[in-house]
Formats: C-alpha cells, sequence, structure tokens
C-alpha cells in the first residue's frame, strides 16, 4: 500500500515517528550514564530539554499563526482574544492560590499532549476508510496517553510536570489502579489483534501509524508508570513531544508550501533557512525562560534582585501567556472544514 507519509519514509521516521524508540533505547543502554548526567549536569539537560526543546516547540506555532502574513487579519478575534483570555484567566486562578493555578495549567497541558498524539493519529489513518478499525486506533490511543496519567494521579512519582503536588486532588478518589490496568491490557491486547487481522485480511500495513500508536504506549508507559525517574520522564515526554511539533510546522507551513504562499516566510525555506527556523524559535524560548528564571524561578541563575509578592499573581499568570496561549490555540488551528 501507498505509505500516508507526512513529508517521507526519511524525514517521518527520523522526525516524528523514532524519537520514543530512539529514546528508550538510549535509557535502556545507558541508565547508569542518565543518574549521573541528572546529578552533575542539571543545567545542560535543563538547558537543552525544557528551553531548546519544550519551551522551543511552542513558539514554532508561530510560523503557522502570527507570522503568517494575513492569518491574524483573518481571525482578530482567536489570535488577539487568546492571549487575553490565557491572561485573565491565569490571573483569575491564582486568585485560588499558587497550586490551584499550576494544577489547571498541568491538566491542560496533559490533554494538549494527549491530543497531539490523537492528532498524529488521525493524520497518518486520513486514507484509512471511517470505520470500526479506525475507532479502536482511536481508542488505544488513548487508553496509551491517558492510563499512565490516571496512574500517576494515584501513584507517588519522583517527577513533577510543573509543580509538586499538582495533581494531589486526585488522590482522594478512590483507588482504581487495578481496574483500569486491567482495561489498559484489554484495550492493549484488542488493538494489536485488530492490527494483525487487518494486516492479515488486507494484506496492507500502515507503518507510520502503527509505528506511532506503538511508540506512544512505549514513551508513555516507561516515562510514567515503569519508570519512576524525573530525567527519564523529561527525555520521553519532551522529546517524544517538541521534536514531532516542531517538525510538523517545519514540513506543512514552510516545505510543503509554495513561494507565493510563504511570502516573507521564503527565507525559511532553503537548507539555510532550516537553522534560522531552528535559531528564531531557540532565540523566543531562551527569553522566555530567562525571564522565568531570574524573575520567578531563579534555580539556574539569577540577576539578584526580588519581584513584590503583589505583582506575582499577574506576572506568572503573563509570562504563561504563550504557552497557554499555544495550548488553547492548538485546538483550533489543525481543524480542517469536514468538506475537504
Amino acid at each position: 500500500m501507498k505509505q500516508p507519509w507526512i513529508h517521507n519514509a526519511k524525514t517521518d521516521w527520523w522526525l516524528i515517528l523514532s524519537p520514543p524508540f530512539l529514546i528508550l533505547l538510549i535509557i535502556f543502554l545507558f541508565q547508569k550514564q542518565i543518574q549521573e548526567l541528572e546529578s552533575s549536569y542539571s543545567f545542560y539537560t535543563w538547558l537543552f530539554l525544557i528551553v531548546f526543546v519544550d519551551v522551543a516547540h511552542v513558539y514554532s506555532t508561530l510560523f503557522k499563526t502570527y507570522l503568517v502574513k494575513g492569518q491574524v487579519q483573518k481571525r482578530k478575534l482567536l489570535y488577539w482574544g487568546i492571549p487575553i483570555l490565557s491572561w485573565l484567566l491565569g490571573i483569575a486562578l491564582f486568585q485560588f492560590g499558587n497550586l490551584t493555578f499550576w494544577s489547571v495549567l498541568a491538566l491542560v497541558a496533559v490533554f494538549h499532549f494527549i491530543r497531539q498524539q490523537y492528532g498524529f493519529m488521525r493524520i497518518y489513518a486520513r486514507f484509512e476508510p471511517d470505520n470500526w478499525s479506525k475507532r479502536i486506533d482511536e481508542v488505544a490511543v488513548y487508553a496509551a496517553t491517558i492510563y499512565p496519567m490516571l496512574f500517576w494521579f494515584k501513584t507517588p512519582r519522583a517527577f513533577t510536570w510543573f509543580v509538586s503536588n499538582e495533581f494531589s486532588g486526585f488522590k482522594k478518589l478512590p483507588d482504581y489502579t487495578g481496574f483500569i490496568t486491567v482495561l489498559y491490557v484489554v484495550i492493549l491486547i484488542i488493538w494489536i489483534s485488530k492490527t494483525v487481522f487487518d494486516a492479515v485480511k488486507t494484506r496492507k500495513l500502515n507503518i507510520p501509524k502503527i509505528s506511532l500508536i506503538t511508540g506512544t504506549y512505549l514513551s508513555w508507559y516507561f516515562g510514567i508508570v515503569y519508570f519512576n525517574d524525573d530525567l527519564i520522564f523529561t527525555f520521553l515526554n519532551v522529546i517524544s513531544h517538541g521534536i514531532p511539533y516542531i517538525a510538523l510546522i517545519y514540513i506543512r507551513e514552510i516545505k510543503q508550501k509554495d513561494n507565493e504562499q510563504l511570502n516573507r516566510l521564503l527565507i525559511f525555506k532553503s537548507v539555510t533557512g532550516i537553522f534560522l527556523f531552528v535559531g528564531v524559535i531557540l532565540a523566543f524560548a531562551f527569553f522566555e525562560e530567562f525571564l522565568w528564571e531570574t524573575l520567578v524561578w531563579k534555580e539556574h541563575f539569577s540577576l539578584n534582585f526580588t519581584i513584590s509578592e503583589t505583582i506575582l499573581p499577574f506576572l506568572i499568570p503573563l509570562l504563561a501567556v504563550p504557552q497557554l496561549t499555544h495550548y488553547l490555540l492548538d485546538g483550533f488551528i489543525w481543524r480542517t472544514p469536514k468538506n475537504k
């Protein structure tokens, strides 16, 4: 069968599909070295994983939205409304406490991460009929992502999404881990059986879709459930999410558009332009984290001045605007009309 690659087999494999497999292989081969990396080089792991991948992927969205000529004019309410709404929502949440703010932001982030995997699955299944087989794929993706999170909510983990105790509200619920584990295994078995049955029956194999779902199972299970390690979770979580997203933005919004469509973004289409594209999103990411570090966290470096406590309920939501805007905008910018 003709494989439904987004760009081509090589690009899709290395930038979209392979990250969870490669990172997991590295983790199993070099666990001892990873522990040393975590304890001795925390600044560099933070700089690469958090700043240059996680935060950078947020700013890659600019190349599908605010940097595209005429895009803001077409959807003014969306593009101006969501950042303003994000800030006001953040301020409102902060009135209920710092933990409430971060807990809600973490849940929105989790939803965003889950929906990204679903979105990639839909892209790779775009040529398949809308039938029971596709429904099983959808359920499988949600099981692969939701189960580890539900497990995390009820089981102490050595890592956080943003801050400590962000999911503490779920600990009051009755213990459901046994039930959801059985359900998770059953869904996985059904998906594997369905995939094998389809392959035998049709003599066709959708390689990128199967790789995407398998990688999702592996990265979320081993990153959250199997290992209980902060750096391993960050490696699997951030790389498997951020790199494919950045690649998708570049492929769809620059590489696959003609020169007339690109307009002022044409400079990013050449080989040199790829490095410029990466440089732009890294610059935005570093500037944001510089503000977070110097004004709020002061964990990796500081300018030795203190922000008034009365300003923080407005400043922290303001600094979170790019991230929350990215999460919320993502629910709109990838939608396509049903008749297409």
